[in-house]
Protein backbone atom coordinates (compact mmCIF):
# COMPACT_ATOMS: atom_id res chain seq x y z
CA UNK A 1 0.00 0.00 0.00
CA UNK A 2 1.39 3.54 -1.08
CA UNK A 3 0.39 4.95 2.24
CA UNK A 4 1.50 3.90 6.18
CA UNK A 5 -0.86 2.54 8.38
CA UNK A 6 -0.56 6.14 10.51
CA UNK A 7 -1.13 8.06 7.41
CA UNK A 8 -3.99 6.74 6.49
CA UNK A 9 -5.81 7.18 10.50
CA UNK A 10 -5.00 10.75 9.91
CA UNK A 11 -6.63 11.34 6.66
CA UNK A 12 -9.70 9.06 7.80
CA UNK A 13 -9.44 11.58 10.52
CA UNK A 14 -9.65 14.73 8.53
CA UNK A 15 -12.35 13.00 6.29
CA UNK A 16 -14.64 12.45 9.09
CA UNK A 17 -14.29 16.47 9.75
CA UNK A 18 -15.36 16.88 6.30
CA UNK A 19 -18.20 14.42 6.78
CA UNK A 20 -19.08 16.31 9.66
CA UNK A 21 -18.78 19.57 8.30
CA UNK A 22 -20.56 18.81 5.44
CA UNK A 23 -23.63 17.72 7.81
CA UNK A 24 -23.54 20.60 9.87
CA UNK A 25 -24.05 22.82 6.74
CA UNK A 26 -25.78 21.31 4.07
CA UNK A 27 -29.04 19.63 6.79
CA UNK A 28 -27.81 22.40 9.30
CA UNK A 29 -29.59 25.05 7.13
CA UNK A 30 -32.69 22.89 7.18
CA UNK A 31 -33.10 22.66 10.61
CA UNK A 32 -32.29 25.83 11.36
CA UNK A 33 -35.14 26.90 8.94
CA UNK A 34 -37.47 24.81 10.60
CA UNK A 35 -36.43 26.57 14.41
CA UNK A 36 -37.19 29.94 12.51
CA UNK A 37 -40.48 28.78 11.16
CA UNK A 38 -42.67 29.93 13.67
CA UNK A 39 -40.94 33.21 14.03
CA UNK A 40 -40.80 34.36 10.29
CA UNK A 41 -44.11 32.95 8.81
CA UNK A 42 -46.88 35.31 10.38
CA UNK A 43 -49.62 33.59 7.87
CA UNK A 44 -50.47 30.13 6.50
CA UNK A 45 -48.74 31.05 2.89
CA UNK A 46 -46.08 32.35 4.64
CA UNK A 47 -45.05 29.31 6.41
CA UNK A 48 -45.94 27.47 3.38
CA UNK A 49 -43.16 29.32 1.69
CA UNK A 50 -40.50 28.62 4.26
CA UNK A 51 -41.06 25.11 4.19
CA UNK A 52 -41.13 24.75 0.33
CA UNK A 53 -37.70 26.40 0.58
CA UNK A 54 -35.94 23.17 2.61
CA UNK A 55 -38.61 20.45 1.15
CA UNK A 56 -36.93 19.42 -1.96
CA UNK A 57 -33.84 19.19 -0.35
CA UNK A 58 -34.04 18.03 3.03
CA UNK A 59 -33.61 14.02 2.38
CA UNK A 60 -30.33 14.59 -0.16
CA UNK A 61 -28.78 16.85 2.67
CA UNK A 62 -29.63 14.07 5.84
CA UNK A 63 -27.64 11.30 3.76
CA UNK A 64 -24.34 13.69 4.79
CA UNK A 65 -25.46 12.29 8.39
CA UNK A 66 -26.14 8.86 6.85
CA UNK A 67 -22.43 9.26 5.45
CA UNK A 68 -20.78 10.41 9.06
CA UNK A 69 -22.55 7.73 10.72
CA UNK A 70 -21.29 5.40 7.90
CA UNK A 71 -17.82 6.24 8.05
CA UNK A 72 -17.44 6.26 12.10
CA UNK A 73 -18.53 2.77 11.34
CA UNK A 74 -16.03 1.65 9.11
CA UNK A 75 -13.80 3.49 9.74
CA UNK A 76 -13.69 3.50 13.75
CA UNK A 77 -15.50 0.83 14.98
CA UNK A 78 -14.67 0.80 18.67
CA UNK A 79 -15.86 4.68 18.53
CA UNK A 80 -19.19 3.66 17.05
CA UNK A 81 -20.03 0.97 19.08
CA UNK A 82 -18.98 2.99 22.35
CA UNK A 83 -20.63 6.03 21.30
CA UNK A 84 -23.88 4.83 19.77
CA UNK A 85 -24.07 2.50 23.12
CA UNK A 86 -23.47 5.21 26.14
CA UNK A 87 -25.38 8.18 23.76
CA UNK A 88 -28.34 5.63 22.86
CA UNK A 89 -31.26 7.52 24.36
CA UNK A 90 -30.11 10.51 23.34
CA UNK A 91 -29.51 9.19 19.88
CA UNK A 92 -33.25 8.12 20.57
CA UNK A 93 -34.30 11.67 21.50
CA UNK A 94 -32.32 12.68 17.87
CA UNK A 95 -34.07 10.01 16.12
CA UNK A 96 -38.01 10.92 17.35
CA UNK A 97 -37.06 14.53 16.29
CA UNK A 98 -35.68 13.97 12.95
CA UNK A 99 -39.11 11.59 12.20
CA UNK A 100 -41.01 14.20 13.10
CA UNK A 101 -39.90 16.27 9.48
CA UNK A 102 -40.87 14.01 6.77
CA UNK A 103 -44.09 13.20 8.54
CA UNK A 104 -44.48 17.07 9.02
CA UNK A 105 -43.91 17.96 5.44
CA UNK A 106 -46.10 15.31 4.24
CA UNK A 107 -48.92 15.69 6.51
CA UNK A 108 -48.96 19.59 7.56
CA UNK A 109 -50.75 20.47 4.59
CA UNK A 110 -53.17 17.98 3.43
CA UNK A 111 -55.78 19.31 6.24
CA UNK A 112 -57.25 22.78 5.99
CA UNK A 113 -57.63 23.45 9.27
CA UNK A 114 -55.40 26.31 11.56
CA UNK A 115 -55.17 24.23 14.51
CA UNK A 116 -54.05 21.22 12.31
CA UNK A 117 -51.34 22.88 10.35
CA UNK A 118 -50.23 25.28 13.70
CA UNK A 119 -49.64 21.91 15.47
CA UNK A 120 -47.05 20.60 13.00
CA UNK A 121 -45.66 23.97 12.04
CA UNK A 122 -44.64 23.62 16.46
CA UNK A 123 -43.39 19.78 15.56
CA UNK A 124 -41.92 20.72 12.56
CA UNK A 125 -40.15 23.26 15.29
CA UNK A 126 -39.14 20.63 17.69
CA UNK A 127 -37.65 18.77 14.70
CA UNK A 128 -35.07 21.50 14.06
CA UNK A 129 -34.18 22.21 17.65
CA UNK A 130 -33.62 18.76 19.46
CA UNK A 131 -31.34 17.95 17.09
CA UNK A 132 -29.85 20.77 16.89
CA UNK A 133 -29.67 21.16 20.57
CA UNK A 134 -28.56 17.43 21.29
CA UNK A 135 -25.79 17.30 18.54
CA UNK A 136 -23.92 20.17 20.60
CA UNK A 137 -24.60 18.92 23.99
CA UNK A 138 -22.50 15.53 22.33
CA UNK A 139 -19.91 17.74 21.78
CA UNK A 140 -19.44 19.39 24.88
CA UNK A 141 -19.41 16.07 27.12
CA UNK A 142 -16.46 14.93 24.84
CA UNK A 143 -14.76 17.95 25.86
CA UNK A 144 -15.26 17.52 29.19
CA UNK A 145 -14.72 13.33 29.06
CA UNK A 146 -17.24 10.88 28.63
CA UNK A 147 -17.65 8.20 32.02
CA UNK A 148 -16.94 5.31 30.51
CA UNK A 149 -14.19 2.46 30.17
CA UNK A 150 -12.73 -1.20 28.96
CA UNK A 151 -12.74 -4.06 31.14
CA UNK A 152 -9.64 -6.47 29.87
CA UNK A 153 -11.74 -8.00 27.40
CA UNK A 154 -12.30 -4.81 25.88
CA UNK A 155 -16.28 -4.96 26.95
CA UNK A 156 -17.31 -1.50 27.33
CA UNK A 157 -19.34 -0.22 30.84
CA UNK A 158 -20.85 3.46 30.89
CA UNK A 159 -21.38 5.55 34.08
CA UNK A 160 -23.53 8.14 33.00
CA UNK A 161 -27.52 8.57 31.93
CA UNK A 162 -29.00 11.13 29.77
CA UNK A 163 -29.55 13.12 32.42
CA UNK A 164 -25.65 13.75 33.37
CA UNK A 165 -25.24 14.54 29.85
CA UNK A 166 -27.28 17.79 30.19
CA UNK A 167 -24.45 19.54 32.80
CA UNK A 168 -23.90 23.24 32.51
CA UNK A 169 -20.83 23.28 29.82
CA UNK A 170 -22.19 20.76 27.50
CA UNK A 171 -25.84 22.61 27.36
CA UNK A 172 -24.04 25.62 26.66
CA UNK A 173 -22.35 24.21 23.68
CA UNK A 174 -25.59 22.90 22.83
CA UNK A 175 -27.05 26.46 22.91
CA UNK A 176 -23.82 27.34 20.41
CA UNK A 177 -25.27 25.02 18.48
CA UNK A 178 -28.94 26.33 18.28
CA UNK A 179 -27.94 29.72 17.78
CA UNK A 180 -25.50 28.66 15.02
CA UNK A 181 -27.59 26.20 13.01
CA UNK A 182 -30.32 28.92 13.17
CA UNK A 183 -28.96 31.61 12.03
CA UNK A 184 -27.79 29.67 8.68
CA UNK A 185 -31.11 28.74 8.73
CA UNK A 186 -32.20 32.37 8.55
CA UNK A 187 -29.46 32.97 6.18
CA UNK A 188 -30.79 30.30 3.55
CA UNK A 189 -34.19 31.34 4.08
CA UNK A 190 -32.87 35.18 3.59
CA UNK A 191 -31.59 33.86 0.26
CA UNK A 192 -34.14 31.16 -1.00
CA UNK A 193 -37.48 32.97 0.50
CA UNK A 194 -39.33 35.49 -0.88
CA UNK A 195 -40.94 38.53 0.51
CA UNK A 196 -41.57 39.26 4.14
CA UNK A 197 -40.47 35.74 5.20
CA UNK A 198 -36.77 36.82 3.43
CA UNK A 199 -37.17 40.14 5.05
CA UNK A 200 -37.80 38.38 8.62
CA UNK A 201 -35.70 35.79 8.18
CA UNK A 202 -33.16 38.77 7.77
CA UNK A 203 -33.61 40.53 10.86
CA UNK A 204 -33.41 37.59 13.06
CA UNK A 205 -30.49 36.01 11.47
CA UNK A 206 -29.33 39.06 12.76
CA UNK A 207 -30.11 38.72 16.72
CA UNK A 208 -29.36 34.55 16.25
CA UNK A 209 -25.77 35.55 14.49
CA UNK A 210 -25.26 37.79 17.91
CA UNK A 211 -26.31 34.73 20.43
CA UNK A 212 -23.97 32.50 17.97
CA UNK A 213 -21.02 34.96 18.53
CA UNK A 214 -21.51 35.77 22.38
CA UNK A 215 -22.17 31.91 23.07
CA UNK A 216 -19.08 30.64 21.29
CA UNK A 217 -16.81 33.02 22.58
CA UNK A 218 -18.52 32.29 26.42
CA UNK A 219 -17.88 28.55 25.35
CA UNK A 220 -13.92 29.07 24.43
CA UNK A 221 -13.40 31.50 27.61
CA UNK A 222 -14.98 28.34 29.83
CA UNK A 223 -13.22 25.77 27.92
CA UNK A 224 -10.13 28.08 28.39
CA UNK A 225 -10.31 28.06 32.03
CA UNK A 226 -11.90 24.64 33.10
CA UNK A 227 -9.75 21.94 34.39
CA UNK A 228 -10.82 19.83 31.21
CA UNK A 229 -8.40 17.98 29.02
CA UNK A 230 -6.27 15.19 28.62
CA UNK A 231 -3.08 14.17 27.13
CA UNK A 232 -1.63 10.84 26.12
CA UNK A 233 1.71 10.31 28.13
CA UNK A 234 3.24 6.47 27.21
CA UNK A 235 2.56 3.91 25.13
CA UNK A 236 0.87 5.82 21.75
CA UNK A 237 1.79 3.54 18.75
CA UNK A 238 0.35 5.97 15.44
CA UNK A 239 0.45 2.74 13.85
CA UNK A 240 -0.20 -0.15 15.43
CA UNK A 241 -3.16 -2.02 15.96
CA UNK A 242 -6.46 -0.87 17.77
CA UNK A 243 -5.93 -1.64 21.64
CA UNK A 244 -7.26 1.57 23.66
CA UNK A 245 -5.82 0.20 26.97
CA UNK A 246 -2.24 -0.14 25.21
CA UNK A 247 -1.36 3.72 26.53
CA UNK A 248 -1.40 6.25 29.20
CA UNK A 249 -3.71 9.28 29.96
CA UNK A 250 -3.75 11.70 32.56
CA UNK A 251 -5.66 14.34 32.95
CA UNK A 252 -4.33 17.68 31.87
CA UNK A 253 -5.99 21.07 32.51
CA UNK A 254 -5.68 23.10 29.36
CA UNK A 255 -4.45 20.28 27.56
CA UNK A 256 -7.23 20.98 24.43
CA UNK A 257 -5.36 24.13 23.51
CA UNK A 258 -2.07 22.15 23.00
CA UNK A 259 -2.83 21.78 19.14
CA UNK A 260 -3.45 25.35 18.72
CA UNK A 261 0.30 25.95 20.24
CA UNK A 262 2.00 23.13 18.05
CA UNK A 263 0.22 23.88 15.11
CA UNK A 264 -0.75 27.68 14.90
CA UNK A 265 -2.40 27.92 11.60
CA UNK A 266 -5.15 26.20 13.16
CA UNK A 267 -5.60 29.12 15.02
CA UNK A 268 -7.88 30.08 11.85
CA UNK A 269 -10.82 28.13 12.69
CA UNK A 270 -11.84 29.57 16.33
CA UNK A 271 -11.03 32.50 14.48
CA UNK A 272 -13.71 31.87 11.26
CA UNK A 273 -15.92 30.60 14.20
CA UNK A 274 -15.52 34.45 15.83
CA UNK A 275 -15.51 36.61 12.28
CA UNK A 276 -17.88 34.68 10.79
CA UNK A 277 -21.02 34.99 13.29
CA UNK A 278 -19.79 39.22 13.97
CA UNK A 279 -19.84 39.83 9.91
CA UNK A 280 -23.42 38.05 9.91
CA UNK A 281 -24.34 40.66 12.16
CA UNK A 282 -22.55 43.77 10.88
CA UNK A 283 -23.27 42.98 7.22
CA UNK A 284 -27.41 41.46 7.99
CA UNK A 285 -28.85 44.18 5.88
CA UNK A 286 -26.52 43.13 3.04
CA UNK A 287 -28.48 42.25 -0.29
CA UNK A 288 -25.76 39.91 -1.14
CA UNK A 289 -27.76 37.17 0.35
CA UNK A 290 -25.40 34.00 -1.19
CA UNK A 291 -22.92 36.06 0.60
CA UNK A 292 -23.69 35.82 3.56
CA UNK A 293 -25.02 32.28 3.22
CA UNK A 294 -20.99 31.18 2.29
CA UNK A 295 -19.68 33.42 5.39
CA UNK A 296 -22.22 30.99 7.64
CA UNK A 297 -21.11 27.95 6.15
CA UNK A 298 -17.60 29.01 6.62
CA UNK A 299 -18.13 30.06 10.22
CA UNK A 300 -19.68 26.22 10.87
CA UNK A 301 -16.83 24.70 9.06
CA UNK A 302 -14.93 26.95 11.93
CA UNK A 303 -16.68 25.59 14.77
CA UNK A 304 -16.45 22.11 13.57
CA UNK A 305 -13.33 22.18 12.98
CA UNK A 306 -12.54 23.85 16.61
CA UNK A 307 -14.04 20.91 18.09
CA UNK A 308 -11.55 18.14 15.91
CA UNK A 309 -8.67 20.34 16.89
CA UNK A 310 -8.87 21.31 19.80
CA UNK A 311 -9.73 16.71 20.75
CA UNK A 312 -6.84 15.22 18.48
CA UNK A 313 -5.67 13.13 18.58
CA UNK A 314 -8.80 11.68 20.87
CA UNK A 315 -11.88 10.88 19.84
CA UNK A 316 -13.58 9.67 22.39
CA UNK A 317 -11.93 10.75 26.39
CA UNK A 318 -12.97 8.92 29.17
CA UNK A 319 -13.21 11.56 32.14
CA UNK A 320 -13.15 8.06 34.87
CA UNK A 321 -10.89 6.00 32.94
CA UNK A 322 -8.70 8.09 31.21
CA UNK A 323 -6.82 4.76 29.93
CA UNK A 324 -9.68 3.70 27.82
CA UNK A 325 -9.94 6.86 26.47
CA UNK A 326 -10.42 6.25 22.22
CA UNK A 327 -8.07 7.87 20.41
CA UNK A 328 -7.38 8.36 16.22
CA UNK A 329 -4.60 5.75 16.54
CA UNK A 330 -5.79 2.98 18.30
CA UNK A 331 -9.36 2.82 17.45
CA UNK A 332 -9.53 2.68 13.74
CA UNK A 333 -9.90 -0.27 11.22
CA UNK A 334 -7.60 -2.18 9.90
CA UNK A 335 -4.75 -0.92 7.22
CA UNK A 336 -6.48 -2.27 4.14
CA UNK A 337 -9.87 -1.59 5.48
CA UNK A 338 -8.75 2.16 5.22
CA UNK A 339 -7.29 1.89 2.39
CA UNK A 340 -9.59 0.28 0.43
CA UNK A 341 -12.07 3.24 1.88
CA UNK A 342 -10.29 5.67 0.80
CA UNK A 343 -10.05 4.34 -2.80
CA UNK A 344 -14.15 4.17 -2.82
CA UNK A 345 -14.07 8.07 -1.66
CA UNK A 346 -11.89 8.95 -3.83
CA UNK A 347 -14.56 7.82 -6.72
CA UNK A 348 -17.91 8.37 -4.98
CA UNK A 349 -17.21 11.96 -2.82
CA UNK A 350 -16.73 13.68 -6.32
CA UNK A 351 -19.81 12.16 -7.65
CA UNK A 352 -22.38 13.10 -4.86
CA UNK A 353 -20.79 16.53 -4.48
CA UNK A 354 -21.59 16.73 -8.22
CA UNK A 355 -24.89 15.47 -8.32
CA UNK A 356 -25.67 17.71 -5.14
CA UNK A 357 -24.54 20.81 -7.08
CA UNK A 358 -26.74 20.05 -10.04
CA UNK A 359 -29.56 19.53 -8.02
CA UNK A 360 -28.88 23.33 -6.50
CA UNK A 361 -28.52 24.50 -9.41
CA UNK A 362 -32.09 23.18 -10.95
CA UNK A 363 -34.17 24.22 -7.50
CA UNK A 364 -32.55 27.30 -7.74
CA UNK A 365 -34.50 30.88 -7.47
CA UNK A 366 -36.80 32.03 -4.70
CA UNK A 367 -39.93 30.50 -3.09
CA UNK A 368 -42.80 33.32 -3.69
CA UNK A 369 -46.50 33.44 -2.19
CA UNK A 370 -47.67 33.56 -5.15
CA UNK A 371 -46.36 30.03 -6.38
CA UNK A 372 -47.20 28.55 -3.17
CA UNK A 373 -50.69 29.72 -3.38
CA UNK A 374 -51.28 28.80 -7.29
CA UNK A 375 -49.82 25.37 -6.79
CA UNK A 376 -51.38 23.82 -3.94
CA UNK A 377 -51.56 20.31 -4.64
CA UNK A 378 -47.75 20.33 -5.75
CA UNK A 379 -46.25 22.11 -2.66
CA UNK A 380 -45.61 21.13 0.87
Amino acid sequence: MPLDYATLKVIWWLLLGVLLAGFAIMDGFDLGAAIMLPFVGRTDSERRVAINTVGPVWEGNQVWLILGGGAIFAAWPALYAASFSGFYLAMLLVLAALILRPVGFKFRSKMPGATWRSTWDWLLFVGGLVPSLVFGVAMGNLLEGVRFGFDSELRAHFDFGLLDLLNPFALLCGLVSVAMLATHGARYLALKADGLVAVRAARYGRWTALAWLVLFAMAGVWLARSSFGFRIVSGALTGAAADPLAKTVLAMPGAWLDNYARWPLTRVLPALGLVAPLALVLLARSRSHMTLFLCSAAGIAGVVGTMGVSLFPFLMPSSSEPGSSLTVWDASSSQRTLWIMLLATAVFLPIVLAYTAWVYHVLRGRVTVAHVDANPDTTY
